[in-house]
């Protein structure tokens, strides 16, 4: 079981670490963001809820009274790093390692919690 809790940790904290890191850019670096969104086809004002929403995410997943909540954080999270990862393709930026590394914990994070909580 303590494996399990440690692996669980890992994975959700470097997740974490990864998610903050983008909430960073989306907030401080918003014009480099905003440029990147738009050549996507995004419209920028959807850039500050999303970073929110990452940061309600996080909340979600780190609290343990919000089961159902941390399902739909999961789920959210998945296809965000889906979409992230073919963006970052089209980009051709480089930032696609980082949304795979991101879809690996995630899935990772998820697995492990499923374990812990039996």
């Amino acid at each position: 079981m303590k494996k399990i809790k440690i692996i669980y940790y890992v994975a959700t904290g470097l997740l974490t670490l990864i998610l903050l890191f983008s909430v960073n850019m989306y907030i401080f670096k918003h014009d480099m963001v905003a440029k990147m969104f738009t050549e996507l086809g995004y419209p920028s004002y959807i850039i500050y809820p999303y970073a929110v929403a990452k940061l309600l995410g996080l909340f979600a997943i780190w609290n343990p009274q919000f089961k159902v909540l941390k399902e739909w954080a999961y789920s959210g999270f998945f296809f965000a790093f889906i979409l992230a990862f073919f963006a970052h393709v089209m980009m051709n930026d480089g930032g696609q390692m980082i949304a795979l590394a991101a879809l690996v914990l995630l899935v990772i994070s998820y697995i492990f919690n499923k374990k812990k909580q039996q």
